[in-house]
């Protein structure tokens, strides 16, 4: 027998020697493993042409998994407040510690040939990913620079409208002169606000002396009959209650029940109870309205424990009579 194996693919022990790679519960394993790590080198692959350079955040310390090498690989490099997407990886890729690790397990696991191309960077790519880390660091200084020049734009718009409002709050304010009249702004502007207030004001107060005016300077001979000002009604211009706000007599009783009481609801709730159940049940049209007498029992008695299943009738007959003597006699010496 061979000497026990692990595998970390599969994570169990195994006794058949180099066999076990050619499984394919070994292969499948394999593959999803390969599988899982190629998307973040695939991303990686990408980003050789256009390097990216953004602002560093915690989220950028995170770390894959080599599947060759079986150590956690920083994704992004990070330098100070700046960050290159994915130059971590592919620092690693790109090293001959990778390349000497990914030969030898493919070796080991037997893997495919024409995907261990896709987990290796050449040295020219890495060097290619250096010129345009290069120039994604430049044109993120632009960018930064462009901000800068725009907050510092808008400091100075800012301040200079704080200046502008403090001149204007400390400047002395011309007094209009007395002699002048109406002719000086100020005065208009006081006339105009008051014309504009004495409009805005409601003139229905007014309103009866203006008709009494009307009817007196008509020629036609007219008879003036009274103002008809019912009490308790009007409008909403007069004074009275909004008829929104007028309670009903209904609703101000308040003895009105809205709704079913709660004991139809119980009789509601124990009626849709008895739908649920079978219509062919035993006792299912009987009616429960109907009075029964003390006869109701069937003829053939009660439970009985010795004896004739008859006797039991007669037994009950019997304390049934003394129970009605005994009741008769308390009856009696109630009333005396």
């Amino acid at each position: 027998m061979a000497p026990a194996q692990r595998c970390p693919l599969c994570r169990q022990t195994f006794f058949c020697g180099r066999g076990h790679v050619y499984s394919r519960k070994h292969q499948r394993q394999l593959k999803v493993a390969l599988y899982r790590l190629l998307p973040q080198v695939e991303a990686a692959r990408k980003a050789v042409r256009t390097a990216q350079v953004e602002r560093y955040v915690p989220e950028h310390e995170r770390c894959c998994w080599c599947l060759c090498c079986s150590c956690e690989v920083r994704k992004h490099l990070s330098h100070g407040n700046l960050t290159v997407l994915y130059g971590g990886l592919l620092e690693h890729l790109s090293s001959p510690e990778h390349k000497k690790a990914t030969n030898r397990f493919w070796w080991e696991n037997k893997a495919e040939v024409q995907m261990k191309e896709k987990f290796l960077i050449s040295p020219q790519d890495y060097a290619r990913f250096k010129k345009s880390m290069v120039k994604g660091l430049d044109s993120y200084e632009e960018k930064e620079d462009e901000v800068i020049k725009e907050m510092a734009a808008q400091i100075r718009e800012v301040e200079h409208n704080r200046q502008e409002v403090v001149q204007s709050v400390l400047e002395p304010q011309a007094v209009p002169d007395p002699e002048e009249g109406s002719s000086a702004p100020g005065s208009w502007k006081g006339t105009n606000s008051q014309i504009a207030s004495t409009l805005q004001q409601p003139t229905y107060l007014d309103l009866p002396s203006a008709i009494e005016l009307d009817w007196m300077n008509i020629g036609q001979p007219l008879t003036f009959i009274g103002h008809q000002d019912t009490p308790g009604a009007g409008n909403i211009h007069s004074g009275a209650t909004p008829p929104w706000m007028v309670q009903d007599e209904e609703c101000s009783s308040g003895n009105q029940q809205i709704g079913p009481s709660y004991e139809e609801f119980l009789k509601e709730k124990e009626k849709q109870k008895l739908k649920k159940l079978p219509l062919d049940r035993v006792g299912a049209n009987f009616d429960h309205s109907s009075s029964t007498s003390a006869g109701w029992l069937p003829s053939f008695g009660r439970v009985w424990n010795n004896g004739r299943r008859w006797q039991s009738r007669h037994q009950f007959k019997t304390e049934a009579a003394a129970r009605n003597k005994q009741s008769h006699k308390e009856k009696k010496r109630i009333v005396s």
